[in-house]
């Protein structure tokens, strides 16, 4: 509460390890279902929160006896459009993607972009998945089209190489969810939009229905520091507004424009 910032509202000790992602949802309008928040950390787990149960996790995703420990470095929650489904996504540092169901307490999808994950979001929290932007190590980001998802090759994507350094960050803009900023380990910043294809799905040769992904384009990109900048969020009511912070200590407020005409 910030108008009593001395006192948490919620309080527990998470992880035995530091904690390198956080999310939130349910609540207030942003997806159906609990107040949750989802944890992730060098521990190797994935805990999901809810604010009302103290001390215990209500999901606890970890590695299965004899599987090596990753550091999940990123998480975040979707698919909550009622008051059953939710989907957390997590991120590791081998480069693995894994899609946990909370519904059924299983892992639905994985999979790997070969470099380090250091951020996924998904493009609306409280609606039916629709789409998954992944950012890695090696400057490359990873669309995923969560529509289709094939029993064998799972979701289709499409990746893009923004820069050679490290992509810390990816947000979507609230008021328009097929248009994103990337930032990066260049101190740059990268506004993108995503083109749907023709069709979104086709079937294979077996009949079985398979996603087509769509492209991407560059919109405008801009340096602002000699530093990575590793945190950025757009504001939910002024469209264009975002605030971003790198690794030179500055926190940037910043107005993008003309959005209404991409």
């Amino acid at each position: 509460n910030l108008e009593a910032p001395e006192t948490p509202v919620y309080s527990v000790k998470g992880h035995k390890e530091i904690i390198n992602s956080i999310d939130g949802v349910g609540g207030l309008g942003i997806g159906e279902g609990a107040p949750e928040i989802v944890t992730g950390s060098r521990d190797g787990t994935v805990k999901v929160w809810d604010p009302r149960q103290k001390d215990t996790p209500v999901a606890n995703m970890e590695p299965v006896q004899g599987e090596s420990k990753r550091d999940c470095w990123t998480v975040a929650f979707g698919n909550a459009y009622n008051q059953e489904e939710r989907v957390v996504c997590a991120g590791y540092d081998n480069g693995d993607i894994k899609l946990f169901d909370l519904k059924t307490m299983s892992l639905r999808w994985e999979t790997n972009i070969k470099n380090g994950v250091c951020s996924v979001e998904f493009d609306r929290k409280d609606v039916n998945m629709n789409k998954l932007v992944a950012t890695s190590l090696e400057g490359k980001f990873h669309v995923f089209d969560m529509r289709t998802q094939h029993p064998t090759k799972g979701f289709a994507s499409v990746s893009e190489k923004a820069q050679k350094s490290t992509l810390w960050q990816v947000r979507h803009l609230p008021q328009n969810r097929d248009i994103f900023m990337t930032s990066g380990g260049a101190g740059s910043l990268h506004l993108w939009k995503y083109e749907y294809p023709a069709q979104r799905s086709k079937k294979d040769s077996e009949g079985a229905e398979m996603g087509v992904a769509g492209s991407v384009s560059l919109l405008q990109n801009v340096t602002l520091s000699t530093q990575p900048i590793s945190s950025l969020d757009w504001s939910p009511d002024k469209k264009g507004l975002c605030v971003c912070g790198a690794f030179d200590q500055t926190v940037r407020v910043l107005i993008v424009t003309k959005l209404n005409k991409v």
